[in-house]
C-alpha cells in the first residue's frame, strides 16, 4: 500500500509482488517517488549511510522528477549507483545512462557518493571494479524498470541468468532491446545503438533489500503481462520480481492493460 495517500485505482498481489495501478504515468511516478522518499527517510533514521541503485530510462522521468522535488532527505548520506551502461559510447554522449542520471537526479540532489559505470574502460576490468563497489556493503534499495522485451537492467532474455555467478557482466544487447532505445527517442536509428553493454546481473539487482519497479506506457504492456501472469523464467527476466520479498511494481493504465476485478 502506498504511504503517501495517493490511492492506486487498482492493487493486486502476484506471488510476493505488490502491484499498484495508477490512472496515468504522472500519478504513478509521484506515487513511486513518495514511497521511495518514505523508505529513504526511514532508512536514514536507522543507518548512517544508505546505498541505492537507480535505473536510467525515459520511463523513470516522472518518478525521478518527483523525487528531486522531495524535501527533507539528507542526500549527503546516500551512495548512488546505476545499473547499466553502453560499451564504447563516448563519455560526452548524452545517451550514456550515467549522463542521464546525472542530469535527471544526481546533479540536482548531490548524493554523498556517486559511482558510475564507465563503458569506455576495458569491459572486464570495469565489471570487476564495479562489482567490488556493489558488493562492499548490502544494497538498501533498487529503483528499476522493465524493458519491452521483459529485461531488467540489460539482462535481456538471451543473456539473463537467475543464478548468475557474476554481479556485473558484459552483454550483447538483443534486437528488441536496441529497438526500444530508438522507440524511446534516445537514438535516431538502430545503427546508432551500441550492440554491447555492461549490466548489473539479476542476482545483484535481487540483492537489494527493497525494490521499486516503475513501468508506464502502452509499449510495456506485453512485458508487464508476461512478468505478472507468465511463467517465472529467463524468457521474461522481470518475472523473477514475483519472488522478491519486498518489491512493488508501479504501473499506469496503459502498461497494465484492462483493470482487473474493478
Amino acid at each position: 500500500m502506498s504511504q503517501h495517500g495517493m490511492k492506486p485505482v487498482q492493487e493486486e498481489i502476484r506471488d510476493r509482488l505488490r502491484v499498484c495501478v495508477h490512472d496515468h504515468r504522472e500519478a504513478m511516478g509521484k506515487a513511486a517517488a513518495a514511497d521511495i522518499h518514505a523508505a529513504m527517510k526511514r532508512l536514514l533514521a536507522e543507518k548512517e549511510r544508505i546505498r541505492i541503485v537507480f535505473a536510467a530510462a525515459p520511463s523513470q522521468n516522472e518518478c525521478l522528477a518527483a523525487l528531486v522535488q522531495s524535501q527533507g532527505l539528507d542526500w549527503s548520506r546516500v551512495t548512488a549507483f546505476h545499473m547499466d551502461e553502453y560499451i564504447g559510447l563516448p563519455r560526452s554522449a548524452p545517451q550514456r545512462f550515467g549522463s542521464f542520471l546525472s542530469r535527471s537526479l544526481f546533479d540536482r540532489v548531490s548524493p554523498g557518493e556517486v559511482h558510475l559505470l564507465d563503458g569506455m574502460n576495458d569491459p572486464e576490468a570495469e565489471c570487476e571494479r564495479y562489482g567490488r563497489l556493489i558488493r562492499e556493503s548490502p544494497i538498501d534499495m533498487v529503483v528499476l524498470g522493465i524493458g519491452e522485451n521483459g529485461h531488467i537492467a540489460f539482462n535481456d532474455p538471451p543473456v539473463a541468468d537467475f543464478a548468475d555467478p557474476l554481479w556485473v557482466k558484459q552483454v550483447k544487447l538483443d534486437l528488441d532491446c536496441r529497438q526500444q532505445q530508438v522507440n524511446d527517442g534516445c537514438f535516431a536509428n538502430l545503427e546508432e545503438v551500441p550492440k554491447y553493454a555492461l549490466t548489473l546481473t539479476i542476482p545483484a539487482l535481487m540483492s537489494g533489500a527493497q525494490l521499486f519497479c516503475v513501468v508506464p506506457g502502452a509499449s510495456k504492456r506485453a512485458a508487464v503481462q508476461r512478468a505478472l501472469y507468465g511463467e517465472i523464467s529467463e524468457a521474461c527476466p522481470a518475472s523473477i520480481l514475483r519472488q522478491h520479498p519486498d518489491c512493488t511494481l508501479y504501473v499506469d493504465r496503459d502498461s497494465y492493460g484492462d483493470i482487473r476485478n474493478g
